[in-house]
This record gives C-alpha cells, sequence and structure tokens, in this order.
C-alpha cells in the first residue's frame, strides 16, 4: 500500500531521519552483522535510511524495495560516491519479494508492516528470505498512534485485521523470528530485532 503525501511528507523529513539514526544505533548495539553482509529493506521510500543503515553496518549489497514508483526513483537517484554501486532500489511488494528463500543476512523494516493489507505474510515473506541465522530489524507502531481520531483522517493506512504488540510478537514467533531481550515496547510503538532460527 502506498502511503499518502502528508506521510510521504513526514517520511522525507530531517525529523524522520533523527529518528531512523537512533533506531539504527539501537538495530547496531542489540545485535552488529558482520561487514560484508546482504540487506534487504522493505519499503524502503527516499533511500534515506538505506543511507544510515549502509553507513553504520556496511554490507556488501543493500536492496531497497518499496511498491511507490516515485519513491523508487528519488531513492534510486540519491547516489553519492563509489559504496552507492552496492545499492539497488527496486520496484516491489513486500506481502510477494521478488526473491528466493534465504537470500538475505538480513531484513530491515522501518515502520511499514503496518502498511500491509495482509501484515502477517509480510512478516513471512521476511523470514523466508532471510538465511538461518539472519537478523529482522524493525520498528513497528500499533493502532493509538496511527489510527486515532486525528491521524485516522490525515494518514492513509489499512483498517481491518490491524496487530498490537502481542499479535506481532506471536507473528514472529510463528515464523521462526526470535525476538532478542532489550526490545523496546509501549502501547504506540515496538523497535527490535529478531533472529531467524534454523527449522528441521
Amino acid at each position: 500500500m502506498e502511503v499518502n503525501w502528508p506521510e510521504r511528507f513526514y517520511c522525507r523529513s530531517f525529523v524522520r531521519k533523527i529518528a531512523q539514526w537512533r533506531e539504527v544505533s539501537y538495530f547496531r548495539a542489540a545485535h552488529p552483522i558482520p561487514s560484508g553482509a546482504r540487506v534487504l529493506e522493505i519499503g524502503c521510500g527516499d533511500g534515506g535510511g538505506a543511507a544510515i543503515f549502509a553507513r553504520r553496518f556496511a554490507p556488501s549489497l543493500y536492496h531497497g524495495l518499496d511498491v511507490d514508483p516515485a519513491m523508487v526513483k528519488v531513492a534510486a537517484g540519491r547516489r553519492k560516491g563509489p559504496e552507492w554501486d552496492k545499492r539497488l532500489f527496486v520496484l516491489g511488494d513486500a506481502e510477494r519479494l521478488p526473491y528466493p528463500d534465504n537470500a538475505f543476512d538480513a531484513v530491515v523494516n522501518f515502520g511499514i508492516i503496518h502498511h500491509l493489507p495482509d501484515w502477517r505474510r509480510g512478516v513471512a515473506e521476511a523470514a523466508r528470505v532471510l538465511r538461518p541465522g539472519g537478523a529482522f530489524y524493525f520498528e513497528e507502531i500499533y493502532p493509538p498512534l496511527y489510527a486515532n481520531p486525528l491521524f485516522r483522517i490525515i494518514l492513509a493506512h489499512p483498517r481491518e485485521n490491524r496487530f498490537h504488540g502481542p499479535e506481532f510478537r506471536a507473528a514472529l514467533a510463528e515464523e521462526g523470528l526470535r525476538l532478542l531481550p532489550g526490545f523496546h515496547e509501549s502501547c504506540l510503538f515496538i523497535l527490535g530485532v529478531a533472529i531467524k532460527t534454523a527449522r528441521p
């Protein structure tokens, strides 16, 4: 689901980039990945999160995927230096990732799962493309933040089958994603890292 213009404006703002810097600092402290890892970001927007994450983690390959062609074009145009040769921005749906199983060492989600009509499928797809032992880095928000009476008018989000903390954490567990201790959660959001466990 594409975001509408107020949320697109926020996602491209300096305020959002500061929040992403803080989130990536938490990700790195919670579970660093070796340099040279293969990373996928779902819902990459304008590529700002990709720049922050790649600077802190130094992956060998960074794919940013978004359903909005305009955002993919903006992200692809943010080329600054040779390190951008390792980054590719593609048009795609987080509910149907165009990648084989176990393709990435890490999947990054800066608040995209709650935009998906079938959010459980989004979690399942993130788990599918992660290799066993790979990390799912995520920030997600809950309905009290985006579906309150004011934001329901301003923002465009699916209205049915929404999740709060218990449902989201259960979906991670069902897909073999083990939530690491030290995650941050309130009634409004969750910030954490989950590791894909090997399945028989």
